[in-house]
């Protein structure tokens, strides 16, 4: 015990010793007060009129008196009290105080040399006991790192830190420290005994699973986070140390966050946001017009494409969405695809190639579609084409446009399905490698008084220029056009004197081709 500790006691002993005397002997003062009074009443009874009566003054003095040491008394009690609470209070100067638990074992009223005893005895047999989410429990033993204890300045420094003067708080406070009390181990051992662990093998462990909305049914509804086996290693080896250092008899893996958890849980804002996006995404409807047919993007197919990302953001299945829309090319589009033609003359023929027909721009459809539904918008609505034809039916040129029969060098123009102009022409020489092509195409433009030139020499002049009445191009280059130089049309002329693969035509005819034709009409070349 210190000079501190054996100064309290003393002054305790004597300040109790002293309230002692001091009730004793105002107890006996009111015994013979209340004694006194009694004899004096006794004598007036029998002698009433012999003694004058106790006055007002005398009576209230002999009350005061009585009072004051009662005060005194009080006081007294008061003192040593104080004196009592300071001497705990010197006493927890060098002891924890009340209801004290260092690293979860109760240290009430021991010193530092008491704790660290203790400390040093659990050494010997100290196993650290691992709790692991699934149930299983695995162990550290001390002496498989050669766990030691040394004795260090942190217990002094708890002790010290306490404010003594308040400890009567500990009574209800129950303070609780978590101490590193000083412990030596050999660290290699401790991470060999750490990998060995059956919680850190890799097939062990499972991934954390985000809460995140989940489509069900009719809605997207919050599917709760699932909590993984799959270790945080830099965590786990922390607080495997403060265990040790601390001498926990147990670690909770889970409440000590030693398992990567998931980033997002069922009431995080962020997935309740996602959740009502997602949903808000499902009140659009899209429509796709390709008369006479529809296709309609609705809940249940928008539902398919809505996801979330890592960071809960909503995001679209790019590539499903582009799959759909590239769906919807491949049963609409007609560019570029062979075409069963039915002839002015009846026949039936397959016509290939030409820049003619329908064809969704993909990429542009692709940012409408996302917008539509991102807006919650109910729409009906014609795909984005970069090429247009006339009509979704079989015969998307419709029922008027121009027609070239190569092998019969004839031009015709049908009108709402009637054949209204058919003409000889010449077409593209073939033996000098200028044969018109066969395929579908789409008159450009047309024009009156035009110039057509061949290549450009190096001296700047043409290799031809053929000046022409109607120009109506289709194929680049190739068009319709007036050819006063030909001396007549149709037959096996375009062999010998063929173009340079336009469609040459008298200019009478060429200019009934003209008046008939506008910008965008469909033109058929087929052998």
């Amino acid at each position: 015990m210190s000079n501190e500790d054996k100064r309290a006691d003393e002054i305790v002993e004597e300040t109790m010793k002293s309230i002692y005397e001091d009730l004793d002997n105002l107890a006996k003062e009111e015994e013979h007060s209340e004694s006194g009074e009694e004899f004096e009443r006794e004598l007036e009874e029998e002698q009433e009129f012999e003694e004058p009566e106790e006055t007002e003054a005398e009576r209230a003095y002999r009350k005061h008196k009585f009072r004051k040491k009662l005060a005194i008394i009080i006081g007294s009690i008061f003192g040593v009290l104080t004196v009592v609470y300071v001497g705990i209070a010197l006493y927890f100067g060098s002891h924890f105080m009340f209801y004290t638990k260092i690293n979860g074992t109760d240290f009430s009223m021991k010193n530092v040399a008491e704790v660290e005893k203790y400390m040093e005895q659990q050494v010997a047999d100290y196993v650290l006991t691992l709790k692991e989410s699934d149930g299983d429990v695995e162990k550290i033993n001390g002496q498989n790192i050669s766990l030691t204890y040394v004795p260090g300045e942190e217990l002094k420094k708890y002790v010290k830190k306490q404010n003594n003067f308040l400890w009567i708080t500990s009574l209800w406070d129950h303070p609780e420290i978590e101490a590193s009390v000083g412990v030596k181990y050999d660290k290699t051992k401790l991470s060999e005994v750490i990998v060995a662990l059956q919680c850190m093998k890799a097939e062990n462990q499972t991934a954390s699973v985000n809460a995140h909305p989940e489509f069900k049914e009719t809605q997207f509804e919050v599917v709760p986070e699932v909590i993984g086996t799959q270790i945080d290693t830099e965590k786990f080896t922390e607080e495997i140390k403060k265990s040790l250092d601390g001498f926990q008899p147990e670690l909770d893996l889970l409440k000590n966050g030693c398992y990567i958890l998931p980033k997002f849980v069922s009431d995080s804002e962020e997935v309740i946001k996602a959740a009502e996006n997602m949903n808000s995404y499902l009140g659009a409807e899209i429509t796709y017009d390709f008369n006479p047919n529809t296709e309609v993007v609705n809940s249940a197919v928008i539902a398919q494409w809505i996801t979330v990302n890592d960071d809960m953001e909503v995001t679209f299945n790019e590539e499903a969405v582009k799959t759909y829309i590239s769906s919807l090319a491949e049963k609409y589009n007609t560019k570029g695809k062979p075409r069963q033609f039915t002839t002015a003359t009846g026949n039936t023929v397959t016509v290939e190639g030409g820049s003619y027909g329908w064809r969704i721009n993909q990429e542009e459809e692709y940012n409408l579609l996302i917008a539509n539904i991102q807006n919650a918008e109910k729409v009906t609505r014609e795909p984005a084409y970069s090429s247009r034809a006339a009509s979704h039916g079989a015969m998307d040129v419709g029922n008027t446009y121009a027609e070239v029969d190569l092998s019969n060098q004839k031009a015709y123009f049908i009108k709402d399905g009637q054949v209204v102009l058919s003409s000889d022409v010449v077409t593209g020489n073939p033996n000098r490698g200028n044969a018109t092509p066969q395929g579908t195409y789409t008159l450009t433009y047309k024009t009156r008084n035009a110039v057509l030139r061949g290549d450009r020499r190096p001296d700047g002049t043409y290799s031809y220029e053929s000046p022409v009445a109607y120009w109506m191009p289709f194929n680049g280059g190739i068009g319709f056009h007036d050819a006063p130089w030909q001396s007549s049309f149709g037959g096996s002329r375009y062999k010998s004197h063929g173009s340079h693969g336009c469609i040459n035509m008298p200019t009478q005819k060429a200019k009934e081709m003209y008046d008939l034709i506008s910008d965008g009409t469909p033109v058929i070349c087929h052998y």
